[in-house]
Order: C-alpha cells, then structure tokens, then sequence
C-alpha cells in the first residue's frame, strides 16, 4: 500500500440503507467522505450529461440557476429520486408534458414505492394522475395496494372523491382484484367529511365486487348513515349484516340505538334494546347514559323516561352522570317535580351532587314561579358545603322581582356584594326594571350610585336596561318617563337617546321621536349616524322630506352610511314627491355602501335596465321579483317612470302600470298618481334635453340677445 491514500469519491445513498451493529439508518440524500460540498468539482453549466448534484436543495444553494427546490411540506423525509421527481415537476411549471417525461425517463426504474411515495404528497390531482398513469405504462411495473391507496388519498384531498371512488374498477381492470382495504379507505374518507350517500355507494360497491365487510367496517358505514341523518340506510345496511355469519358487537347495537332515539323512533329503539339482551349484549350505565343524553338533546322526555324504567328492568344502577343528565333535561323541560324526585333519590344514594344540579332545579322553581321552593334548595346547597355562585343569585334576584319582592331582591344583591362575587348588569337589571316599573325613582338612582362604586360602566349599563324595557307601548312610555327623571341628574348618552327614538318610531310616535332629536341637537352631545338615521325615518313619516334630506347629508359630512332602513324611507319618500331622479341616486349610492342592499333596490335597476328592451322584458322582471316574494313599490314604480322616460316612452310605461292594475299588484288610484308625476318627469326631461342642446350649439346667447331686443322695440 501507498503512503498516501487515495481521497474517496462521493458516493449517493438511495432511500433508506439498511441499518446493521455499527450503522444506524441514514435517510436518503447527498453524502461525501469528510468532504464538503464546496470542493466538489462540479461540471460547467453548458453539460448536457445528467448529475443528480444539479438538483440537490443544498447544492442549489450555492449555483444562481435553477432556482431552489420547494420540499413538500408534508413529508420533508423524501427520497432524493422522489425529490429528483418533484424537481422535474417544478421546473416545468407543475404541468404534465414531453419535457416532464423526458426528464423521468433519466431514471433508470420506477418502484411502486416510488410512485406511493410522490402521490403520498403531491397535492395536483391532474398531475399526480398523469404521473400514476405513466408509471403503469412503464416495461415490467404493475402497481400495487400502497400506490392505489396514495392515488386515492391524493383525489380526495383536492375533493375528487368521485374519481377516488372509480379506483376499485381501475384495479380491477390492471388485474388487481380490489381488497377490503381499499374500500375501507374510501369509506373513512367520506365518512370524515359527512357524506353519507357516498359512504352507501361504496357499499354497494363492495357487494358487487363479492367483499364481505368486518364487523368493524359494518359498524363504520351505519355509524356514518346515522350521523348524516339516513337512518333508514343504516337499517338496510343492517339487515345485510345479520343475513352475513356475524356477530352483533355492543357498538353495533348502539350506534342504530342512537339513531333510532334521535328519531323519536321509541318502539323500535325498545325492539332493538330486546334483541341486544338476546344476543347477551346487555347494555351497561354508560350505553343508557348514551341514550337519555340523545333522547333529552332532542327534548323527547317520555322517551327518557322510557329509557329509564329500561334501565331499572335490565338491573343496571344509575350513576351520577346519568341522573345528572336526566335531572338537567327535565327541569329544561319544564318538568321539575319530575327532576327534584329524582334529585331526592340521589340523595338518598349519598351521591356527591354536583353545585350545577341545584342551580338547574332553582332555575325551575322560579320559572314556575315557586321562589321559596329556590330558596330551600338555596339552603340546602350551603348546607352541603357549597357556595353559591353569581348565577344561582341571579335566578333568585329575578325570581323575587317577578314576584313584586325587589326590597328582598336588593339584600340579596348586598349578600352577592359582601362575598365578593361580583355582580354583573345580569344581577342588576331585574331591580332596575323592577324600581321602573313601580316609579321608585330614589331606589332606583341608589343603585346606580351603587353601581358606579362597584366599577359598573353606568352608561353603558343604563343603554342596555331601556333596550331590554322598550318594546310595547306601554313599556317604550314608561322608559321614557324613566329618562325624564334621569337625563335631569345627568343620567344620559347619545346611545340611550337613539334607543328611545326608534322605539317610539316603531309604536308611531314620531313627533315625541322628533322631539328627543332636538334635544339632543341643543344638548352638549353628537348626534350619530344612527341618531340621524332614525331622523330620517321620522322625518319621512312627517312628510317633511327636505329635513330628512338634510339629515342624509350630516351622514355623508361625517364621512358614514345611513342605515338600509333609512336609505328605504328618504328613497320611497322621494318618489312620494316626484323627485325620481334623486331617488334613483340614492338607490344607486345604498347598493354602492351597503354589503347587501334590499332586494327591491337591486330590481330597481334591473327594471331601469330592462326599459331599454320594451315593456314585455320590464314585466318579465316583475315576474321574477315577484317570485322572490318582492311586491313592486313605490321605488320599483318610480323605475319604470325613469326606465321609460329616458329609454322607453310615455304608452309604455301606462302599459306596465295597466299591467300591473289588471293583476291586482296596483291601485287604480296609484296609477293615476304614477301617471300624473310620468307626465311631468317626462316634460322635465324634454326640457332637460332642449337646454343641453342649446348650450351644445351655443344658440342660449343668442336667444337671449334676441329677447333683449324685443324687450326694448
């Protein structure tokens, strides 16, 4: 041997070598002999000879072209020919073609592990199929179960679940008979995105290729069935499994329980139940749990209660999540004295009760309105040893001021003070409508002293309380002699002011409405954009549109947007007045501003658009807004004025209106409203139009001078 040996060549590790006593696994990629990659001696750019060191992200790194390889992120432990792969991909714009080809068919095989191993990651379906396809077509390569399943994975991550679905033929066609495998997968995929049909398809499938489904893969398609709301096919499915030599599992017993509860379907659920116990599958606490928990989200009590005595029958006892669900969904039911018997026998079995099963029974005595019934079990908690929490207080507290008893509703809100349990406007809100309603206006602002010595935000507080008291006449008059008192010892905003205003709106109070907008005009507050939306409405009611206008504009100055309600009000009450083409403007400015405009501004323009045509298309655009159930207004009507007016003409626009009187969708007395203010709108156009083109030919000074002589002749 020489003195000096000769330095190794690089030597490349394809996938993963097999590991032995001295070497452990070493993962596919570019390796040397104490070498770094800067002393390879790399080949000049212009060589047309293939090196796998032209494509290796780390070598990439230091050439300027081609670009970076982008790994997959899914699997960053690739091998270098399935990098080698997605490298060709990549440098050919993700597109399958002859440069793509060319490039693959430098290697010198292709595995099925190789092609699994692409599809596992690759996430262009169009691609990966022409990939899968050439693969096969390659001398002495037949695919195999890893490569049809990483196809089926890759079409259905893109949502081509109707192409995975066809795999079962395609492998039967390349002479691979489909295992239950592959049916498997099928089925999981569409049973974790809740389609239910496909799942059944699959199914079908599978009986027609003669694959007899486990037990478990049964229990898969009729839990899926079942929570996609096809029971009646998970029945079906069912049925095929008793006619199969196999044996029910208790999930399968279950999952068809479930569904059938969930139904309503009691009867059958119990004949079900019946065959369960034959075939010594009894069901345990947790499987009636299951039941009575399914039973009460779908408010079917006598079925709980059925479920129940089943229960007892079959010798199985309760436990604390059982009585706890059963107790929950009969007090929300309305069914207390039912929930507190049973409360009872749990106490009577010395369970722990849980502190959230008193507060559901309180809630159900003071719903029926039985406070002190609240307050015994109140009693009862602290004598358990629990403390009552915030929601238990606030039960009561509403309770007693329903009951006409705030003095007592107020100690127990100094109760909640005292332990520190912090009250919310939750707590609060029942004594203040309580004070409100019997005018204890002194108790009233006691508490909100109170309040605001707790840190309670009272203006804010105060806008909730009148949006939770307007409403009827009655109680919107009574908030309002409530912000009487108060707006005098400087209990007021602009928010409480907007709630007053369009509450009386609503009941038609408009003057009284129009009233508060002037005091909060000549108040030290500003007005909002809904203070002057609601303005708007008013003002359009009283018929005094130049005010409202007036208020649109104060919007648009603060750089807002009127409310939809608002922008509907100023636009009908200008086509009230004949003002069309302002209207028209303020329609256009609503669908401009607004995500989504009213359906009738939206086929306002489509009936202006429409009057191009004739009148036939404007009455096909009726036709359809009035299957959107969208009945032709005042704006809809002004339309087909502006529509026929600059498009159309005056006899086409009566044989619209004509139209519309003979189908009952207008009044006689409407009609001739409408005829009246086309008549003008028309002649305002026309005068429009012979101004615009004397001003074109420049004939108005010349008009003029001609008047001005004849003045002084």
């Amino acid at each position: 041997m020489s003195g000096k040996s000769a330095p190794t060549k690089p030597y490349f590790f394809y996938g993963h070598r097999k590991p032995s006593q001295n070497r452990p696994v070493v993962y596919g990629g570019l390796f040397s002999n104490r070498q770094t990659l800067k002393d390879l001696q790399i080949p000049p750019p212009d060589s047309q000879s293939f090196d796998l060191r032209k494509w290796d992200p780390h070598h990439l790194s230091e050439s300027p072209s081609p670009p970076p390889v982008h790994m997959p992120r899914q699997n960053p432990k690739l091998s270098p020919i399935a990098r080698f792969i997605f490298d060709a991909f990549r440098k050919n714009g993700n597109t399958w073609g002859p440069p793509v080809v060319s490039e693959l068919r430098k290697l010198r095989r292709v595995t099925p592990t190789l092609v699994a191993e692409v599809l596992k990651v690759q996430n262009n379906p169009a691609l990966a199929s022409k990939f899968f396809h050439w693969a096969g077509k390659q001398k002495g390569f037949k695919h195999n179960f890893a490569s049809y399943n990483a196809f089926a994975y890759c079409l259905n991550r893109k949502g081509l679940y109707r192409a995975a679905d066809q795999l079962p033929e395609l492998m039967y066609s390349q002479g691979k008979s489909p295992s239950e495998k592959q049916f498997e997968i099928l089925i999981r995929m569409h049973a974790d995105q809740n389609r239910g049909l496909r799942v059944y398809y699959v199914y079908e499938k599978m009986k027609k290729f003669g694959i007899k489904p486990r037990v478990f893969l049964y229990n898969r398609i009729m839990d899926a069935l079942v929570k996609n709301g096809y029971l009646d096919l998970a029945l079906s499915v069912y049925e095929d499994f008793k006619g199969e030599v196999l044996a029910e599992e208790n999930i399968t017993f279950m999952i068809l329980i479930k569904g059938l509860c969930k139904a309503g379907r009691i009867e059958e659920m119990l004949q079900l139940l019946r065959r369960m116990r034959e075939k010594s599958c009894k069901p345990d606490v947790f499987a009636y749990t299951a039941m009575v928990k399914v039973l009460v989200s779908e408010g079917n009590l006598d079925g709980c209660l059925q479920v129940w005595e089943e229960m007892k029958r079959d010798g199985v006892k309760p436990d604390m999540m059982a009585y706890t669900t059963l107790v929950m969904g009969l007090c929300k039911g309305g069914r207390v004295d039912r929930g507190y018997e049973f409360f009872k026998e749990m106490k009577e079995r010395k369970f722990l009760i849980d502190s959230t099963i008193y507060r559901v029974l309180i809630e159900g005595f003071v719903k029926d309105g039985r406070v002190g019934s609240g307050f015994d079990l109140l009693k009862d908690l602290m004598d358990s040893g629990y403390r009552a929490d915030l929601d238990i207080y606030n039960v009561l507290i509403e309770g007693l001021c329903s009951a006409k008893r705030v003095d007592r509703a107020y100690k127990l809100f100094q109760i909640t003070v005292k332990e520190a349990l912090e009250p919310n406007f939750a707590t609060v809100n029942p004594m203040l409508v309580a004070f409100a309603e019997v005018r204890r206006m002194d108790a009233f602002c006691m508490l909100l002293e109170q309040m605001k010595k707790l840190g309670f935000s009272v203006l804010e507080d105060l806008s909730k309380f009148f949006s939770s008291v307007v409403g009827k006449e009655d109680r919107t008059m009574m908030a309002l002699e409530v912000f009487d008192d108060l707006k005098v010892k400087g209990y007021c905003s602009t928010s409480i002011y907007n709630i007053l205003m369009e509450a009386l709106h609503k009941i038609g109070k408009v003057k009284k409405a129009l009233s508060l907008f002037g005091e909060i005009k000549d108040s030290d507050l500003m007005p909002e954009s809904s203070t002057y939306s609601v303005a708007i409405m008013c003002y359009v009611e009283d018929q005094d549109i130049q005010e409202a206008c007036l208020c649109h504009n104060k919007i648009v100055e603060m750089s807002c947007v009127p409310t939809v309600d608002a922008y509907c009000s100023l636009a009908r009450g200008l086509c009230k007045i004949g003002e069309i083409d302002a209207a028209m403007m303020l329609v256009r400015d609503c669908l401009a501003n607004v995500s989504s405009g009213p359906m009738a501004f939206k086929y306002t323009l489509a009936v202006i658009n429409a009057c191009r045509s004739d009148a036939e298309k404007v009455m096909e655009v009726m036709d359809e807004m009035l299957q959107e159930g969208c009945l032709p207004d005042d704006v809809i009507c002004s339309a087909v004025i502006s529509g026929m007016c600059k498009h159309g003409t005056i006899e086409k626009a009566r044989e619209i209106f004509t139209n519309l009187v003979k189908r009952k969708l207008l009044t006689e007395a409407r009609a001739i409203v409408y005829d009246e203010i086309l008549i003008e709108h028309m002649k305002k156009k026309t005068a429009d139009l012979v101004i615009s083109g004397l001003k074109f030919f420049d004939l108005e000074s010349k008009l003029k001078a001609k008047g001005c002589n004849l003045l002084s002749g």
